[in-house]
């Protein structure tokens, strides 16, 4: 990789000053917003949208603020300092706000320093708070390297200062990739945190806790809070500062197993309908990642996306919450609205043909051959359990395979977390029920920070087989007994070779497999 990982850390090292301790001011999780001195970034910054020529910062400031970004391809800002002028950050946007750097130099380490101006002085300036990325890079002979997995703060497992907070993120970082791609779950709207959990062998899991995490979230403002929740761990905005992301959604981010339309019956809830829960929850999402597209809840806006980075690698991000139908036994022969709707289908079919990059990673919220039961009769993912013909939404998923396979789509890989456990399962028609597809692997990995869960069972329909898994032995094995897992991507730049490695936290590498490019199965 052209970047130096020792200089990296120490810029990440003064992007934290504003605050030392790891967990110094829980407090900041609150809504209410300051009114005197200097403005200040204590949430740090993140980077996202990056392409070759441009990239977008977010920021959060503690009261109304002026963004200005600065840019240069020197560290220590010694020459070719460039000035952005960022949008005002105001309490409609819970005083969050992106700036989208542009006409920046293809390939290259570009270090920014956000600092906040209050609007009535503009002399009054926050301490700047630094962060990096890499530009993609136009020739086909860099390396890439991205990091992906999903859920956190899940189950009750939250920031526990006793254990270093999310200790894993400071492992990512340390693996200096190019992006993250956060794979859905990046919050547990539904899932309160309490001061404490008692663990089975009798010692006591500490929570970090804040208002807005005490109940499930409803209101715009819990939602928001439970973003910023996430924002108190120290080793989290560091890696927000030197990694950018990629964020997809799944369905934590509103409660768990929704679909439009529902109505809900939990009497932890006074709304009641999930649709109104999930235009305030893509609110926050779109306020709290640097997602354009997304900001200030804009209905023109989509979830679904591709991410092109360079020559060797489009990452196509799947939105299969939005637009699925209800969840039900799956058994329906004729299923047009499936788990991605029809005009998300048309759009993935359309630009997986239009690729011409070596490796299309397609980035699946949810896993397609796990069998994922919502209740006693109902499923919540692809797979339903009859290893049969594909049914209801078994359809889009063998419509799209069949498209990949007729239009000689290659390089296809499959990326997905949801399910708590890692594995790498593969596909083949020979042992599937439908056979009209190539061969595919997809890999899974999560939770990056909640509980652990046995692995699932199978549907045969698209013949997977597991080459690998690892999984805790009960439901919700905490994350100090379960050690985060997270996979990796490298892609090399000479021979064009595809490497996924699963990983877990301080337990290096679990599995390793090579693919080859130029191929439509394998």
């Amino acid at each position: 990789m052209a970047s130096t990982p020792h200089t990296r850390r120490s810029l990440i090292g003064g992007s934290l000053a504003l605050s030392s301790a790891l967990f110094a001011a829980p407090a900041l999780a609150a809504p209410a917003f300051a009114r005197s001195g200097r403005p200040g970034a204590p949430w740090g910054v993140q980077s996202g949208e990056i392409t070759a020529h441009s990239a977008t910062v977010w920021t959060r400031a503690d009261r109304v603020a002026r963004m200005y970004v600065e840019t240069s391809p020197s560290e220590a800002f010694r020459y070719a300092v460039r000035r952005h002028r960022g949008p005002l950050l105001g309490p409609s946007s819970d005083c969050t706000g992106t700036t989208v750097l542009r006409d920046l130099p293809p390939g290259r380490q570009i270090h920014y320093r956000v600092v906040l101006a209050d609007p009535d002085d503009p002399r009054r300036t926050s301490p700047p708070v630094r962060g990096t990325f890499r530009t993609t890079p136009v020739s086909r002979r860099r390396d890439v390297r991205f990091l992906w997995s999903g859920d956190l703060a899940g189950q009750g497992w939250g920031i526990n200062p006793d254990l270093g907070g999310y200790r894993v993120f400071e492992e990512m970082r340390l693996r200096d990739p190019d992006f993250f791609l956060f794979s859905g779950d990046t919050i547990y709207a539904d899932g309160p945190i309490r001061p404490s959990v008692p663990l089975r062998d009798g010692s006591v899991w500490l929570n970090v806790t804040t208002e807005e995490k005490s109940k499930v979230a409803e209101t715009l403002a819990e939602f928001r809070g439970n973003f910023r929740y996430n924002l108190l761990d120290g080793n989290l905005r560091a890696f927000n500062a030197q990694v950018p992301v990629l964020a997809q959604w799944d369905d934590h981010e509103v409660r768990n197993n929704w679909y439009p339309g529902q109505l809900i019956d939990d009497p932890r809830y006074t709304v009641r309908e999930a649709d109104v829960l999930a235009a305030r929850a893509r609110q926050a999402f779109g306020e709290y990642f640097p997602v354009t597209d997304l900001r200030g809840g804009r209905a023109e806006g989509r979830m679904y996306r591709v991410m092109r980075h360079g020559p060797l690698l489009d990452v196509f991000v799947l939105d299969m919450r939005t637009h699925r139908n209800p969840n039900s036994p799956g058994t329906q022969t004729d299923d047009p609205v499936g788990i991605l709707g029809a005009e998300q289908l048309a759009w993935i079919k359309r630009e997986l043909a239009r690729s011409r990059a070596t490796w299309k990673v397609i980035a699946a919220d949810m896993p397609l051959g796990i069998v994922v039961p919502d209740g006693a009769t109902d499923f919540e993912a692809v797979a339903q359990g009859d290893p049969g013909a594909p049914l209801g939404r078994e359809l889009q998923i063998a419509e799209l395979l069949r498209h990949i396979k007729h239009h000689r789509i290659t390089g296809t890989v499959w990326l997905t977390a949801d399910v708590h456990y890692t594995a790498a399962n593969h596909y083949a028609p020979e042992r599937a029920a439908f056979t009209d597809f190539a061969p595919f692997w997809e890999f899974v990995s999560g939770p990056i920070g909640a509980g652990g869960f046995p692995a699932g069972r199978l549907d045969a329909t698209f013949g997977p087989r597991t080459a690998f898994v690892q999984s805790a032995p009960f439901a919700n094995m905490s994350p100090s007994e379960n050690p985060p897992y997270y996979g990796e991507v490298e892609i090399d730049g000479g021979s064009g070779e595809l490497t996924v490695r699963l990983r877990r936290q301080g337990g290096g590498v679990l599995f390793t497999r090579t693919l080859q490019p130029g191929r439509v199965g394998q």
